[in-house]
């Protein structure tokens, strides 16, 4: 007996599969005029009206004839000969920063002081909660904050700020003593 003409269960489970896949596709394709019905009704159904498109505004046109004159937003040569610019106080930026100029002024906080009299030192807690030592002519806070007094219960610095025209002016602040 020849082996390819001999029907074997593989094959017959082959030829089920694909008879009960088409019986499956055929039976999709009945029964579909209501659903054709209803797609027709929905076309034939008028839609929103749309809104008309908006005016387009037309604008003057403006030309820029004053190519040749200073621009406003360049410091003029009177601004850079000021003397306030190049005279008055700066930033020693030779000296090397102390470590409380890290912090911005107001996020340091006085807690305390040891000693007395000349030999004063104030104790200032950083925002990391390290506290350090500070004494007369040091310098803290991040605008060149020179501390010039010191007392029990608040520290006298002053800072140097840009005056906008490319110099800097001096401005005093103080510390208070941390009441918590």
């Amino acid at each position: 007996m020849n082996m390819s003409a001999a029907i074997t269960p593989n094959r017959i489970a082959r030829l089920l599969l694909m008879l009960g896949v088409v019986l499956m596709l055929a039976g999709c394709t009945r029964g579909m005029s209501d659903l054709r019905t209803w797609v027709a009704q929905e076309k034939a159904k008028k839609g929103a009206p749309i809104q008309p498109l908006p005016v387009i505004k037309t604008f003057e046109t403006f030309t820029y004839a004053d190519q040749d004159r200073r621009d406003p937003f360049s410091p003029s040569t009177a601004e850079l000969d000021n003397s306030a610019a190049t005279s008055g106080p700066r930033p020693d930026a030779n000296r090397a920063k102390e470590p409380l100029e890290l912090f911005a002024l107001d996020s340091l906080k006085m807690v305390g002081t040891v000693g007395a009299g000349a030999s004063m030192e104030v104790l200032v807690k950083d925002p990391g909660g390290v506290i350090h030592r500070v004494h007369a002519g040091e310098y803290m806070g991040q605008n060149y904050g020179h501390i010039t007094a010191i007392s029990e219960d608040h520290i006298e610095l002053v800072e140097l700020v840009s005056n906008g025209n490319g110099g800097w002016m001096e401005r005093p602040a103080s510390v208070a003593l941390d009441a918590k």
